[in-house]
């Protein structure tokens, strides 16, 4: 099975479903991996704030960092290789990275299906998350 690693900008708590508004990207790709985990499909998840040495540690990623900055995350890494860089992968592309059914990802109509956007996070300010977002 392949392995796949999500590099997180910093945010609040560990989901980033924290705080007075939630980002509805954050709720998709948080409900697409508790069904891969819930199917027995296990994805890594590391937010800059909750994990820094796990971006210190995987050179691949550190570099990533280095040369293009925290700006570029979310890092989405399979098998040890960088694949998407600065958004989300969509569930289709959960699908097709992971080789899996498409019944393991939860399709739900409601939730946004395209990962285009980038995330604003999620609305945590100056690290109080029953803080308003600052825009």
């Amino acid at each position: 099975m392949k392995k796949m690693q999500i590099f997180e900008p910093a945010m609040c708590c560990s989901t980033g479903l924290c705080g007075v508004g939630v980002d509805s990207e954050l709720l998709r790709i948080s409900t697409v991996l508790n069904t891969l985990k819930n199917n027995g499909v296990h994805v890594d998840r590391f937010n800059l704030t909750n994990a820094p040495q796990e971006f210190v540690t995987n050179k691949t990623v550190n570099n990533f960092i280095k040369e293009k900055g925290v700006e570029g995350l979310p890092v989405i890494v399979i098998d040890g290789e960088i694949i998407i860089t600065g958004r989300y992968p969509s569930n289709d592309e959960f699908v097709k990275l992971l080789d899996v059914p498409e019944n393991y990802i939860g399709e739900n109509p409601n939730v946004v299906k395209a990962a285009d956007k980038k995330t604003q996070g999620c609305g945590c300010s100056g690290g109080d998350c029953c803080g308003e977002r600052e825009l």
